[in-house]
C-alpha cells in the first residue's frame, strides 16, 4: 500500500474571497444605520412641531391632545381634566384632524337593524344580512 500526497486545490481568487463578505457585512451596517437615522429625523421632527390642541398617540399607546409644550416635557389632556406630563421622546405620532371626520360621518348615518333571535345584523346600505357573533354549539343545557 502506498500513500500518495494529493496538493490542496486553491482558488485562484485569494484575496478577493476573503474580502467580499467583509463587503457585504459594512454594507449592511452602513443600510441599517441610514434607516435608523431616517427614523431619528422622523420623531424630531414630529416632536419639534408639537403644538396646544394637536392630537398625538405616546409610544405606550396613550391618545391625548397637547395642553403644554416645554423644553423637555409636554403636557396631555387624556380624558377631560386629566392631564399627565411626558417626556417630548415620549411621543409617537401626531393624529392627523382628518382621521376624527369619518366617525363622526359613520354616526349621522342609519342605524342597521339587529335580529335578537338570530344574532344577525340588517346593513341598510347593501341589504345584506352579517352575523354579530359567533355562534356556539347547543349545550345539554339548552333547548
Amino acid at each position: 500500500m502506498q500513500l500518495i500526497a494529493v496538493p490542496m486545490a486553491s482558488s485562484g481568487g485569494g484575496g478577493i474571497t476573503l474580502l467580499l463578505p467583509l463587503i457585504l457585512i459594512v454594507g449592511m451596517i452602513w443600510f441599517m444605520s441610514r434607516t435608523q437615522k431616517k427614523q431619528r429625523q422622523k420623531q424630531a421632527d414630529t416632536v419639534a412641531m408639537l403644538t396646544p390642541g394637536t392630537k398625538v398617540i405616546t409610544t405606550s399607546g396613550m391618545v391625548g391632545i397637547v395642553e403644554e409644550v416645554d423644553d423637555e416635557y409636554v403636557t396631555l389632556e387624556i380624558s377631560e381634566g386629566v392631564l399627565i406630563q411626558l417626556v417630548k421622546a415620549a411621543v409617537g405620532r401626531v393624529i392627523p384632524d382628518d382621521a376624527e371626520e369619518p366617525a363622526d360621518e359613520a354616526a349621522d348615518a342609519e342605524e342597521p337593524v339587529v335580529d335578537e333571535a338570530r344574532d344577525t345584523v340588517d346593513v341598510p346600505e347593501t341589504g345584506d344580512k352579517v352575523q354579530d357573533k359567533a355562534k356556539l354549539p347547543p349545550t345539554h343545557t339548552e333547548n
